[in-house]
């Protein structure tokens, strides 16, 4: 069995001689925010990295996506042994509108790549290890579900386990994430003067302010658990013209994905009353793709708490509730992996110009790289544990079969 201590000593000393370079990554990305799809400066500050690390890794800038990246490294292993067994970090680095990096993307892909650096770190100690070593630039987190889209072209197939963390308000190995779907109800209707003929209008305004009111009366008929919140997004040009157009732009989540279709179904019933009711047409339209709930994984849990708590990391008790939603859960599904929350030593919360200054700040430094080492301690476990290794792949296969029930 290769020497566990010895190659998390390696992949700490890794970390820590990167901390200046992988700092400046993170404020490069934090300085230049970019909304998802346009992460152009983001995803070439990453590809330059991984380039620039040695001439072992494999990189490929605008993989599958115009703002995804793939950096690949395998050890050599020893004759005869089964295939290297893939491990994969993500990388995230899109910025929020208005507010820029308020959910942390930019320690996302320092955190991604500083893990990935010290794994090959540690796995150098252990040539004899068959391992191999992928990195993944995922864009669009916050909009479109990038991720889904490398799923769908087959950047995943090959890998075996995943690994990234998410800036919070606290440690926490895991926390239950919820589906969300994001729907786009356009209303079309008859413009007439509204003072001289308004009985030659069809009111596309109406049927927008009636579906907002269903909507909010199906609220008090929900469990306490289902979400639904939206905006109206147009209603109109002038108060002297019937509005022959509007739009609403709604946000449905659920504990589960079994949940989301009858939610689904209720929003849906809501929103083709308000037309029947005004006389408008409507589409509902679902721009993004669907984000799954992440699937838990005891195992992976416990050895990144273990982990991280030899790092110094603190685990209060998990908040009572908590309905974020990330694109990871639809990869969660497909593979074995984390997707744990980490301080950053604030207690300002996410989505916020005063958790946009704490991403960017030397403080949270400390907090991110430690994270970084305590992904990368975790997966030197799994490796280095074959009876580990199947008990990752036993809670997957577990947690999918709760999920279907």
């Amino acid at each position: 069995m290769a020497n566990r201590h010895q190659m998390k000593e390696a992949l700490q000393q890794r970390i820590d001689s990167l901390k200046q370079q992988l700092h400046s990554l993170s404020r490069d990305i934090w300085t230049r925010p970019e909304v998802a799809g346009e992460e152009v400066n983001a995803h070439d500050v990453l590809v330059r990295f991984f380039s620039e690390q040695d001439q072992a890794w494999t990189v490929q800038s605008h993989y599958e996506l115009p703002t995804a990246f793939r950096a690949s490294w395998g050890s050599v292993g020893t004759t005869g042994e089964p295939r290297r067994l893939n491990v994969g970090f993500l990388c995230e680095y899109d910025a929020l509108p208005e507010i820029g990096h308020a959910c942390g993307h930019n320690l996302i892909a320092e955190v991604g790549a500083a893990a990935a650096v010290g794994l090959k770190a540690a796995v150098e100690t252990q040539p004899e290890l068959p391992v191999e070593i992928t990195v993944l630039g995922t864009p669009a987190e916050e909009a479109v579900g990038g991720k889904i889209d490398l799923i769908r072209a087959g950047a995943f197939t090959d890998v075996d386990l995943i690994f990234m963390a998410h800036p919070a308000q606290q440690d926490a190995s895991f926390l239950p994430t919820v589906t969300i779907a994001e729907v786009s109800v356009k209303y079309h209707g008859k413009a007439s003067h509204a003072s001289a003929y308004p009985w030659e209008g069809v009111n596309a305004l109406d049927a927008a302010v009636l579906a907002y009111s269903n909507l909010s009366a199906l609220r008090q008929q929900l469990k306490p658990e289902w979400k639904l919140h939206g905006i109206i997004k147009h209603g109109g040009a002038k108060p002297n013209i019937i509005p022959a157009y509007s739009e609403l732009e709604f946000y449905l989540r659920t504990p589960r994905l079994s949940d989301l279709w009858d939610l689904k179904a209720k929003a849906e019933a809501c929103f083709r009353a308000a037309a029947l009711a005004t006389g408008c047409q409507v589409e509902i339209i679902y721009p993004a793709h669907t984000y799954s709930n992440i699937l838990p994984n005891d195992t992976l849990a416990t050895l990144y708490k273990s982990n991280g708590e030899a790092l110094g990391m603190v685990f209060p008790e998990q908040p009572a509730s908590f309905s974020g939603s990330t694109d990871f859960g639809n990869v969660s599904f497909i593979v074995p992996g984390i997707h744990p929350f980490f301080h950053i030593g604030t207690d300002a919360l996410n989505h916020t110009e005063k958790y946009a200054e704490a991403a960017g700040a030397e403080e949270a430094q400390l907090y991110a790289l430690r994270a970084a080492k305590a992904l990368a301690m975790t997966a030197v476990d799994v490796l280095c544990c074959s009876d580990l290794l199947q008990r990752v792949r036993d809670d997957f296969r577990l947690a999918k079969l709760r999920e279907e029930k």
